[in-house]
């Protein structure tokens, strides 16, 4: 795959399904960034939960997000190209993001080489080893049984149970403990890619907003736009993260 440069990643920006003042603020910076994206080109890779919920039906699709899929299809025609990795929000997605709003769509992880640089990007989720009620959770939602079950809902009954789900499910702030235990067993896994030639691995999911140097490659956890804003930059020379404040 080509991509153009300087290629961009955003991960876990959560657009929400009710717009209010906060969810118009967040996007609002959100924008800010996909305006930066279009004054510079090259490529955005979406690293997963891009919404807090998605779920699009044969012939209908959230209208909650009217304002993203303009803005994406604006960078398009502006020849910035769109690539979505599939999060565990927002991983049954149809045919218009795969066809109007996006370039290209991911349902797993991904191996990309950019300027002679390898990197293995992933959402992320999935990843613990002792996260053994989310793996199962994980095979149960993603099958094509659940997903067909799920359709048969109104999608009014389907998004109130999303909504509150996804309510209920918000990550809280973890305790050092918690993070130090997550980032070790990242660090591990990196090590494992970059041992097999890999020069960087991205992730989302875990809201840790932190670039961790190991050995010769490079382990970038993206943050969310919560909390801790960021997106990181290749510039296809090396790969950056940046942190957003307040007043950006």
């Amino acid at each position: 795959m080509y991509m153009n440069t300087p290629v961009y990643f955003i991960s876990d920006v959560h657009l929400k399904l009710s717009v209010d003042e906060d969810e118009k603020h967040r996007r609002n910076k959100f924008f800010q960034v996909l305006d930066k994206i279009n004054d510079t080109g090259g490529s955005c890779f979406f690293v997963g939960d891009l919404f807090d919920f998605y779920f699009e039906y044969t012939h209908l699709a959230p209208k909650a997000f009217v304002d993203f899929y303009s803005k994406a299809m604006t960078l398009r025609k502006n020849g910035v190209k769109l690539y979505f990795l599939a999060g565990n929000h927002d991983y049954w997605i149809g045919s218009l993001i795969k066809e109007k709003v996006m370039d290209e769509v991911h349902l797993g992880d991904i191996q990309l080489n950019i300027n002679g640089k390898r990197f293995f990007i992933t959402h992320g989720d999935g990843l613990l080893s002792w996260d053994h009620g989310y793996h199962f959770l994980r095979r149960v939602t993603r099958s094509r049984p659940f997903i067909w079950l799920f359709q048969l809902l109104h999608p009014t009954i389907s998004y109130i149970i999303a909504s509150h789900i996804s309510k209920n499910g918000r990550k809280k702030e973890r305790s050092v403990k918690s993070k130090d235990k997550i980032t070790k067993e990242l660090e591990g896994i990196a090590k494992k890619h970059f041992k097999n030639g890999f020069d960087y691995m991205i992730s989302g999911h875990y809201h840790l907003g932190e670039v961790i140097n190991i050995d010769e490659g490079k382990l970038l956890v993206l943050g969310d736009w919560f909390s801790k804003p960021s997106y990181a930059i290749f510039n296809g020379d090396d790969l950056v993260l940046k942190v957003l404040s307040e007043d950006d």
